[in-house]
């Protein structure tokens, strides 16, 4: 139990310290000594523990897709219980995604996907969950969405989540929260005004 424990504890210095320094580096200018120094594990612990950089990215990526489907789950547990309304639950979201203190790792997790095909899966396996959740809370805003019109609604929500999870280059007017609620407000009149 105890090694479970401390196997588990090393797993997270891991992917934190991967986390933080692949955002500030980037993912292949960083070595695995410096992984190692910073998650403060030995080399070898890392590789009992990951394949390589590659499962460590793989395993960061996994568990961002988790916690972003827990969001995802609690919001329309939310908005199917009448706690909040389409447009809030749109709001949460994309503060989720735009308030980003990761955003450099992002692209350089967008990047390894090009060339890393496990990597690329786990990304696509993401952004299927992600469009049905989308496709479940605009259905919720307006119930007639369906076929082609409800795909185009969920490529372009999903567009947006993308875009505002990488706008700190583009030097932005508003705050991440202004931001999400002004996006949000434009989303949910879309959504209702088509047929």
């Amino acid at each position: 139990m105890v090694a479970v424990q401390q196997e588990q504890t090393g797993r997270n210095r891991i992917l934190n310290a991967g986390r933080d320094l692949f955002a500030a580096h980037g993912f292949h200018q960083t070595s695995m000594a410096e992984l190692a120094a910073a998650a403060q594990v030995s080399v070898g612990q890392i590789y009992r523990l990951f394949k390589g950089k590659e499962d460590v990215i793989d395993a960061i990526v996994a568990n961002d897709t988790r916690e972003r489907e827990v969001l995802i789950r609690g919001l329309q547990q939310r908005l199917q219980a009448g706690e909040i309304d389409g447009e809030r639950a749109f709001e949460l979201l994309l503060l989720e995604v735009t308030d980003n203190p990761h955003e450099a790792l992002s692209f350089d997790i967008l990047a390894e996907s090009f060339r890393n095909p496990r990597v690329g899966n786990s990304i696509g396996e993401m952004c299927i969950q992600a469009r049905d959740s989308i496709g479940e809370i605009s259905r919720v805003i307006n119930p007639n969405l369906s076929g082609e019109t409800l795909k185009g609604a969920q490529e372009v929500i999903l567009a947006c989540l993308f875009g505002l999870g990488h706008r700190s280059m583009s030097k932005p007017a508003l705050s991440a929260e202004r931001t999400a609620k002004q996006a949000a407000h434009m989303l949910v009149a879309a959504l209702r005004a088509m047929a």
